[in-house]
């Protein structure tokens, strides 16, 4: 497993002030462009440059079944997993087409799903098992299934083209598993991960806590994190921590879409604390425990747009937001000095001459 080490943390007062002056400059002669500034500041200490570029952007749908599902935790009428995937896969989602539209590549790993899914160009065949047993009943996945999954999204992190990977978990089930862990990793009271809003059923809240709750006393010595994933799943979080490992130590952006994805990067940050430095956030929906998941990161998506589709959904469109960003700095207006890509200070300081001085751009 990727050790603390592996994973730079961003920080770098010199660089962030550089950025700092270049975007206060751009403000002098355009005009503030609020969230927008700090934002490519972020990007271009993750990329350690003043100059930040992305390419060959990645959406990777992280797909499993859970046992738990079995105690009726899906919305009426919503369809199997594999169902999702198959259409997914078609091109039947918002989603899809606004990856094609974005020029994003769209992937979809089988991370555990019940069903064995037909081959597919797109569809990364990565099955742990059948999907995860109840994790009311007993542990939702073994430790050593814990660890194969993680390997598995390390060896998908080390594999795909690009520096920029959207993550989204599907899977009947999969919500409920991410607040468990996210509950048992925080000290978050579980209601508030689970309820949807004000006008959410009293009855579907009451069955989700009665079954949450039953999960949550049946792991209740459970500490250690990927115990934690392991008693409660789901394999779909357990491969997003491998590649999300990976795609840090590599400085390479994350964009977390959904519950499942920030339960796997609570569960990843618990392994190595910097992986969030690489992380923006972005939703698909208007839950109320999506606001509190998020919250336990002291972030806000990129985007509120009252969606309330599939995640993943608004790592698309938050896409455009994270180019323009990096445009920011990078590319210069017509007759501007395009000037390095790193404050002078990076370079060795000939003898006599002041270290402070003021950097080019």
């Amino acid at each position: 497993m990727a050790s603390r080490s592996l994973i730079a943390p961003s920080t770098n007062p010199l660089l962030e002030r550089a950025l700092r002056e270049k975007l206060e400059r751009r403000a002098e002669t355009a005009g503030r462009l609020g969230e927008l500034e700090p934002l490519a500041q972020r990007l271009g200490l993750m990329q350690n440059t003043l100059k930040p570029r992305f390419y060959d952007p990645q959406l990777v749908v992280f797909a499993a079944d859970h046992g738990i599902a079995v105690d009726g935790l899906g919305e009426p009428g919503e369809r199997q997993t594999s169902e999702q995937v198959r259409q997914l896969l078609a091109g039947q989602w918002p989603m899809a087409v606004f990856a094609r539209s974005q020029q994003v590549e769209l992937s979809v790993v089988d991370c555990g799903l019940a069903a064995n899914m037909p081959a597919h160009d797109r569809l990364l065949m990565r099955k742990i098992a059948h999907g995860t047993r109840n994790a009311r009943v007993g542990a939702a996945m073994t430790v050593d299934q814990a660890h194969a999954a993680m390997r598995a999204g390390m060896e998908i992190g080390d594999s795909l083209r690009g520096n920029v990977l959207m993550c989204a978990g599907m899977g009947i089930g999969a919500n409920e598993s991410a607040a468990l862990v996210l509950s048992r990793l925080t000290d978050t009271p579980l209601r508030d991960l689970v309820v949807s809003g004000p006008t959410m059923a009293a009855d579907r809240l009451g069955h989700l806590m009665v079954v949450l709750q039953g999960a949550q006393g049946r792991h209740r010595n459970v500490a250690d994190p990927v115990e934690v994933l392991a008693a409660f799943g789901g394999f779909e979080m357990a491969v997003m921590v491998g590649v999300m490992l990976v795609a840090a130590s590599k400085r390479h952006l994350l964009m977390i879409d959904g519950m499942p994805a920030c339960a796997a990067l609570m569960l990843a940050a618990g392994i190595a604390t910097p992986v969030t430095d690489y992380c923006v956030f972005c939703r698909s929906h208007s839950h109320q425990g999506l606001d509190r998941a998020l919250g336990l990161f002291r972030a806000s998506a990129l985007l509120e747009l009252g969606l309330d589709s599939a995640d993943g959904t608004g790592a698309t469109l938050s896409w455009p937001l994270v180019k323009s960003a990096a445009a920011l700095l990078t590319d210069v207006a017509e007759g501007e000095d395009p000037g390095p890509s790193q404050p002078d200070s990076f370079w060795p300081v000939p003898d006599g001459v002041p270290a402070d001085l003021p950097s080019r751009h």
